[in-house]
């Protein structure tokens, strides 16, 4: 099998709702990261095989293949196809696990894969609801397979990331404690410039906007998002905008291009889990990864799982024995944002240049996704 080899990965900054992304056309926020990933290399964009993309909600301006509008809208050839994935919040990761398996089966020498989001623009879970003018009331209502399996509950983020917090007696001042570090470590690593050198601006936005300045006091004020529950706006991730994009070739493409790997990849895997709480399938899907490789929790050097909600981490640190200050070192989702479809790949690109900067080995990228199931990708630096 062939290596896959990593080039790049940019990410745009990371508008707020309504925030300085909000009225940007889907298309033109995915050509931002592509046109800015290309434009830092050498490589002429018709080398490109394919473009890989994800987005969720694909409705509206999102609809129509986003990948391949992104990239029409960027100006480059037309003779370059592109796809659109959706596997939830880590569309954009296992955009680029489709993406590294192409090249390493010898399917494709170069590949952008990356993803887009505007939730200001298209709400989160749109495409959810649009059914509903044709009579369905939500995805999974009228299926009798599912409602025989999973009854007729609740399918929900919000009850999961509650179930999780009761089932790992993960305390709301346990959570509260996470989220407070999350924005001091987001903060933190906006002023120390941590991340210049994976951020492309889109027009004169350069700088993440959703940090946030709280206290434990603050948070400890806020209701809960339900009556009875641990969970409350401020330990969840926030709805935002934005795009990523990561260059991968092939041995043969380094030396046909001249172009220089930051990293290779080392596995990329995909695991399940139950749907109902959802968002624990990182757990297991860590614990596969790290069996089929043969490496151990503490041979990874950098960790990013996102911040979908805190008890979603606390747990997974619970479960594997991973060493917190390791996780997320510069803030999560929590504090940066999840602009879902561009989350996998805006979080490798940080990933990439956080482990360049320790001088580590190993990385590793681990997703919750709706419908409960977990990416993870192990890259290893090279170099």
């Amino acid at each position: 099998m062939r290596e896959a080899y990593v080039i790049d990965a940019v990410r745009t900054p990371v508008g707020k709702r309504g925030g300085a992304l909000s009225a940007v056309h889907p298309a033109d926020l995915g050509a931002a990261a592509i046109k800015g990933l290309l434009e830092r290399g050498n490589l002429d964009p018709a080398a490109v095989d394919d473009v890989v993309f994800g987005c969720c909600d694909t409705i509206g301006p999102q609809a129509g293949n986003i990948a391949r509008t992104s990239w029409l809208a960027a100006g480059y050839p037309e003779s370059v196809p592109g796809v659109t994935v959706d596997r939830q919040c880590g569309s954009s990761q296992q955009a680029i696990t489709f993406g590294a398996q192409a090249i390493m089966s010898g399917t494709a020498e170069v590949i952008v894969a990356g993803g887009v989001q505007n939730m200001s623009a298209i709400p989160i879970s749109a495409a959810m609801l649009a059914g509903q003018a044709y009579g369905f009331d939500a995805p999974f209502v009228g299926s009798h397979g599912w409602d025989h399996r999973y009854g007729t509950g609740e399918v929900s983020q919000f009850n999961s990331a509650t179930m999780i917090a009761e089932k790992w007696d993960i305390s709301r001042r346990e959570m509260e404690e996470w989220a407070l570090r999350s924005n001091e470590r987001a903060r933190k690593a906006i002023v120390d410039g941590k991340f210049d050198r994976e951020i492309v601006p889109v027009g004169d936005f350069w700088i993440d906007e959703c940090p946030r300045e709280t206290t434990l006091e603050k948070m400890a004020g806020l209701q809960p998002l339900a009556e009875g529950s641990r969970i409350t706006a401020a330990l969840a991730s926030q709805i935002s905008d934005g795009s990523s994009a990561t260059l991968l070739a092939s041995d043969w493409a380094v030396a046909e291009y001249g172009l220089t790997p930051r990293a290779r990849i080392h596995h990329v895997s995909a695991r399940g889990a139950d749907p109902i709480y959802m968002l624990t399938a990182p757990i297991p899907a860590t614990k596969w990864a790290l069996e089929k490789t043969g490496l151990t929790i503490d041979d990874i050097d950098v960790i990013e799982i996102n911040e979908a909600f805190a008890s979603v981490v606390l747990a997974w640190i619970k479960e594997t024995g991973a060493n917190p200050d390791k996780v997320n070192v510069n803030g999560g989702a929590i504090a940066l944002g999840h602009p879902l479809g561009a989350t996998g790949a805006k979080l490798f690109a940080s990933l990439l240049n956080e482990l360049e900067r320790v001088n580590g080995r190993y990385g590793l990228l681990t997703i919750c996704e709706g419908g409960g199931t977990a990416n993870v990708t192990i890259i290893e630096r090279l170099g």
